[in-house]
């Protein structure tokens, strides 16, 4: 308590309503907002994440102001909840949440906003306690276990069983969101009566982000230079890297920005590991560059479909692109991600390149591609336990887990942003 009161002092919390007001591209781009109250009485907060560019709104305004906001709609329902006591005549102390995840992909599984959301989840958890009185989360992706995977171990045990998750449609069925809301205030987008105002949200134009020596001396920076590394592809040299997978059902995640040239994204699955990269050999090997590090794994012996196999179809990404994606692996052993150099194809109709071919070859200085990259891998059993969390949540989810956790078949999502 005694911290929590100084933390409020310090940050002029008891004063934000009166004395901050949101940037525009807030307004704009956040699709959250108030929407009446659920059966209970309890105000109701809806919140449209699946629509939400959380990676273009951090890039636009950084952790801080988003936190601050965040902490607006907080003290906005302590003050809803003291309205709601005086006209329903009795206490009310909590507020609902519903979370709309329709449209959420791997873009929102960009590192740097999933930290800035276990920062806000953390600031909330232990300055809000007990505000929060149920949480609707519908239309909830195949994407949304991975997500789940790297934030419920940071979410209070007591808080996650207010969690009421469903897949699909499953909220408009028996148990669904008339059980929690009255009909008449359903939002518009969920098949309701009432028109919501909530923002739609969108893209974040790259307009509005703030530029290299904005963020110069900023935590985004700085953090996202301290885990993501940086690599060159060459022509003929593509950069890979090894992850041994020990348990089937493990989930490997990737995160890069495309700096520079265009460049082809492939996975491949060996049972028996690459030798380590070796300078001027015939197999493997590395290169070090001022731009980032070149190292070469699959051996110029092997071959494709007898040493190694393709795990996933090639995915061609441009320059200035950003992705994002996971993989359930099917099988123990060794997967091997690689950055190759994507060689722009010559017109069919003759052997003359096209003149866009010709410029685009221009921009790639010596046929060298740049990426920054971050991987991480997720334990079968910390992704399983999610999923078993997931299920107690809502039996209607079970569908969804089913189909995110079976091991007949690998599954593979990505997402470009550009």
């Amino acid at each position: 308590m005694c911290q929590s009161l100084t933390w409020r002092k310090q940050h002029q919390v008891d004063y934000i309503l009166e004395t901050w007001s949101p940037p525009q591209v807030l307004q704009d781009y956040y699709a959250g907002g108030w929407h009446h109250h659920d059966k209970d009485g309890r105000p109701l907060y809806v919140l449209r994440l699946g629509q939400m560019d959380t990676k273009g709104l951090v890039r636009a305004l950084g952790e801080e102001a988003l936190l601050r906001y965040v902490l607006s709609i907080n003290e906005e329902g302590l003050r809803r909840c003291e309205e709601n006591t005086k006209v329903f005549g009795r206490p009310i102390s909590s507020w609902t949440c519903l979370v709309d995840l329709e449209g959420l992909n791997m873009r929102h599984l960009w590192r740097p906003g999933v930290k800035a959301l276990l920062r806000i989840i953390e600031v909330v958890e232990a300055n809000y306690p007990e505000t929060l009185g149920r949480l609707l989360i519908l239309r909830a992706p195949r994407v949304f276990p991975v997500l789940w995977t790297l934030v419920s171990p940071f979410i209070d045990d007591n808080t996650r069983r207010k969690f009421l998750i469903y897949a699909g449609n499953d909220y408009q069925g028996p148990g669904g969101l008339l059980d929690y809301i009255d009909k008449e205030i359903i939002p518009d987008f969920l098949s309701g009566e009432c028109m919501c105002e909530v923002p739609e949200g969108g893209l974040v134009p790259k307009s509005l982000y703030r530029t290299a020596e904005e963020l110069e001396n900023e935590d985004l920076r700085l953090w996202t230079e301290t885990i993501y590394q940086s690599a060159s592809v060459f022509k003929g040299a593509p950069h890979e890297i090894l992850i041994q997978i020990v348990d089937a059902s493990s989930v490997i995640t990737w995160d890069f920005d495309v700096c520079k040239g265009d460049i082809v994204f492939n996975i491949y699955h060996s049972k028996r590991s690459p030798q380590p990269p070796k300078k001027d050999s015939l197999g493997a090997h590395s290169i070090t560059s001022p731009g980032g590090n070149n190292v070469q794994l699959i051996d110029r012996v092997w071959q494709l479909g007898r040493d190694y196999s393709m795990v996933e179809s090639p995915l061609i990404c441009k320059e200035g692109e950003s992705v994002q994606g996971s993989h359930v692996t099917r099988w123990p052993g060794f997967y091997i991600l690689q950055w190759r150099f994507h060689s722009m194809p010559a017109c069919a109709a003759t052997n003359l390149p096209r003149v866009d071919d010709v410029l685009a070859s221009l921009q790639v200085s010596s046929h060298k591609c740049k990426v920054m990259y971050y991987t991480e891998v997720i334990g079968s059993e910390d992704f399983r336990g999610s999923m078993t969390s997931l299920e107690s949540s809502h039996s209607g989810f079970s569908q969804l887990s089913a189909a995110t956790t079976s091991s007949s078949q690998s599954q593979s999502s990505s997402m470009i942003s550009r």
